[in-house]
């Protein structure tokens, strides 16, 4: 029914293509993003098999989206084996 009156009206004022274009990817984006923090290593779904996923991690894990000056690679764990 929405998707039909936003048809309607892309039809009536072209100019309004753009608009539901960027919209959509807009919230494609929004939702892709969301998923790939709710996989993350720091949450947990299920508390009884793993209850804490965060120490089970390699310390050459990349935890950021993007790590311009930190070679991952490279480090070494410091602290106690848990």
């Amino acid at each position: 029914m929405i998707f039909r009156t936003a048809v309607e009206h892309a039809k009536k004022h072209p100019g309004l293509i753009p608009q539901f274009f960027f919209i959509c990817l807009g919230m494609g984006g929004a939702s892709l993003y969301l998923i790939r923090l709710a996989k993350g290593p720091h949450v947990t779904w299920n508390k009884t098999n793993n209850p804490e996923p965060w120490n089970k991690l390699d310390p050459t894990y990349q935890y950021k989206f993007v790590a311009i000056s930190t070679d991952y690679k490279n480090l070494k764990k410091e602290g106690p084996e848990f």
